[in-house]
């Protein structure tokens, strides 16, 4: 560049009417030349540049994915005309039936889907594993009657599964290959009783079955979520994982189900996170892009000192409406309109503290000097407000009333700006006042947003690996695993053992075991149990 931040802050209108011809061509130049450098630095984008394909904006990824991936009826009708003149040039030499084939073969191949394609031929299971236990399944009474069978009442088996599952050993991580057998118990009334596998019954929105007929037991079901989830790892990478160190052998597709099984497996427990956000006094909430299938959502997450719930939707109110219906606490939350809907409610003064710094540090001399004054006021009013938390008796709303009208008249002077960054500060300020400023009259509560915003860090890295999601309920899976750890965490609680489980109860058709209390409060109740 040309010019520098200091050069151009002493360049005004006054300063260019001064300047002779000669002199003002020569600065526009300069000008020109540091106005195109700038734009083609603006312009760059991952096609044009060095740049990696996760600097695109998340709104701007739909549009990257549909570039690269055109929908399949485009350019469809110079493809048929391709491929009509193909067909008249290869009659010479191609029959009638080899043509067909071709085209057959061209048009399947432009219109198929991901994963096995109906009429392929399938690929069974390559579990070799030797067999370490095996477990019976037996009936303890009969279902008609209830008498209870001895054990002289004979037992015929009529089938049985495998189940590869990992135990927490001496040494570490052990693997389990169990044969379950299942059968009959015959009652002197005549009744013929019969063990099953459990199954969970089925559920709405919900594709993936919930039952003990899986080939993948509870605790290795939590360690693939651990992989996918907490180490954002993609399914091949788990499959390579698994069969490199534990020997396991498993389908990209039986992976991926198990993640789907485990988040259909917590969704009652969503009750129970809402329940405890709507007991709270204070509620954090934030929200970021994610990705659904290539279109642009967003990741919504409530966070109070004991709960963590996340939720994917538009970027409405209406997201988390059921949930705030109920809500009687304290709502802190950055600047996003939506919030406004609901009266109590705090503002996060990192966001305000960002946006005046930086038009303290613009070229635009009034948008400067305004963000140094808005800076002024908001050190001076967070200093109160530590020393209000020192001493309960400070009555911080009297104290700085003046720097308060102060403010407030700065605000309505500039409202109008014809700066954009300025004017939007301004009116941001005028438009949640009271939402700002109600920490003054509460200096106990927060003044940062950061207990919303640091747990969404990790989920948005995991976007920019996987690209989201792709269907609905593969957002509302993940989503409810992410909940689940995330509490399990705020409580110095290992989530893994806990979501094995809930995978094993939901599997046998039962209800899911309740959220784990708080270590410090747990750990009184397991003494005295």
């Amino acid at each position: 560049m040309s010019l520098t931040d200091h050069d151009l802050r002493q360049i005004n209108r006054e300063y260019l009417a001064s300047l002779s011809l000669e002199q003002l061509l020569r600065l526009s130049g300069k000008m020109l030349d540091d106005l195109r450098d700038a734009r083609d630095r603006l312009n760059q984008t991952p096609q044009n540049s060095s740049r990696p394909s996760g600097s695109y904006a998340p709104w701007e990824q739909a549009g990257f994915t549909n570039e690269r991936n055109p929908p399949d009826d485009a350019g469809k009708g110079n493809d048929t005309e391709e491929k009509e003149k193909q067909g008249k040039e290869s009659k010479a030499t191609q029959n009638e039936g080899q043509k067909e084939d071709t085209q057959t073969n061209s048009e399947s191949s432009s219109t198929r889907k991901a994963g096995k394609q109906a009429g392929a031929k399938g690929v069974g299971r390559r579990v070799d594993l030797p067999v370490t236990g095996e477990e019976i399944h037996k009936a303890s009474e009969c279902t008609a009657c209830g008498e209870r069978f001895g054990e002289e009442v004979p037992f015929q088996a009529t089938t049985g599964l495998y189940v590869l599952d990992i135990e927490k050993g001496e040494l570490g991580l052990e693997v389990s290959h169990v044969k379950h057998i299942y059968g009959e118990r015959s009652c002197s009334c005549g009744h013929v009783t019969q063990t099953m596998p459990g199954r969970c019954p089925e559920e709405p929105g919900w594709e993936v079955a919930l039952t003990e007929w899986h080939l993948v037991g509870p605790l290795l079901v939590s360690l693939i979520v651990c992989l996918s989830l907490r180490m954002r790892l993609s399914r091949p990478r788990i499959q390579e994982f698994l069969q490199d160190w534990l020997g396991i052998k498993l389908s990209v597709g039986c992976i991926n189900q198990c993640i789907t099984e485990g988040g259909r497996a917590m969704a009652p427990l969503e009750d129970e996170l809402i329940a405890e956000i709507q007991q709270s006094e204070l509620l954090h909430a934030d929200e970021t892009g994610w990705k659904e299938n290539g279109r642009t959502v967003w990741l919504w997450v409530l966070r109070t000192a004991t709960v963590t719930l996340y939720m994917i939707g538009r970027r409405s109110w209406d997201v988390i409406a059921d949930v705030m219906e109920q809500f009687g606490g304290w709502l802190m939350s950055d600047g996003y309109g939506q919030y406004r809907k609901y009266g109590k409610r705090l503002r996060c003064l990192a966001h305000i503290i960002r946006k005046a710094r930086g038009l303290a540090e613009s070229c635009h001399p009034q948008a400067a000097e305004f963000g140094e004054k808005v800076l002024e006021y908001l050190s001076l009013f967070i200093k109160g407000i530590y020393e209000a938390r020192g001493d309960p008796t400070l009555d911080l709303v009297e104290k700085f009333s003046e720097e308060l009208v102060q403010l407030k008249e700065l605000c309505e002077q500039h409202r109008d700006h014809q700066h954009d960054k300025t004017r939007k500060l301004a009116r941001e300020f005028l438009n949640d006042w009271d939402a700002i400023w109600n920490v003054l009259a509460y200096p106990q509560m927060p003044i940062t947003n950061n207990d919303a915003e640091q747990p969404l860090r990790h989920w948005v890295i995991a976007r920019k690996i996987s690209f989201g999601t792709r269907t609905a309920q593969g957002s509302r899976a993940y989503t409810l695993l992410a909940s689940v750890i995330d509490t399990c965490r705020q409580r110095d609680v290992s989530p893994w053992p806990y979501i094995a489980e809930v995978i094993a109860e939901r599997r046998k058709g039962n209800v899911p075991p309740p959220l784990p209390l708080p270590a410090a409060q747990g750990l009184p109740d397991s003494q005295g149990g």
